[in-house]
């Protein structure tokens, strides 16, 4: 089990990256272990993943953008994306990666998952980000 410290220092790392607090809301049907859950998941990819070195945190964004895309994990996407978009990713190359996906996890796969990413352009544009 992940322990406190950890499980804070990733979600330090994660508010760096996302530029905001990462919240992980309880839902009210969700057993009292599902915490537990969310701490070994946060730990092991906040704490344990993006604080390596070999690969720059952009092409680090790059990546995790790939693949919860060719998964079609939606809202994992949709936060894979924000990092990106918060830590130096344009969306021009994100626009790549999505031709590169399609040649390589299927069209369909990238069409779908590229409407996720405008709705994330879109907010940044709302906010004045883009």
């Amino acid at each position: 089990m992940a322990t406190d410290d950890a499980y804070e220092r990733a979600l330090d790392t994660a508010s760096e990256l996302l530029g905001q607090r990462l919240e992980l809301p309880m839902s009210p049907s969700e057993p009292t272990s599902g915490a537990d859950f969310r701490k070994v998941a946060t730990v092991h990819a906040f704490g344990d993943s993006w604080t390596r070195t070999a690969l720059s945190t952009h092409d680090r964004a790059l990546v995790s953008v790939a693949i919860t895309a060719t998964l079609g994990a939606f809202e994992p996407l949709r936060g894979q994306l924000r990092i990106a978009l918060n830590n130096g990713v344009t969306q021009d190359e994100m626009v790549d990666l999505f031709i590169h996906l399609a040649a390589y996890a299927g069209v369909a796969r990238a069409f779908e998952t590229y409407q996720v990413a405008l709705s994330v352009f879109a907010e940044g544009a709302s906010s004045g980000r883009a």
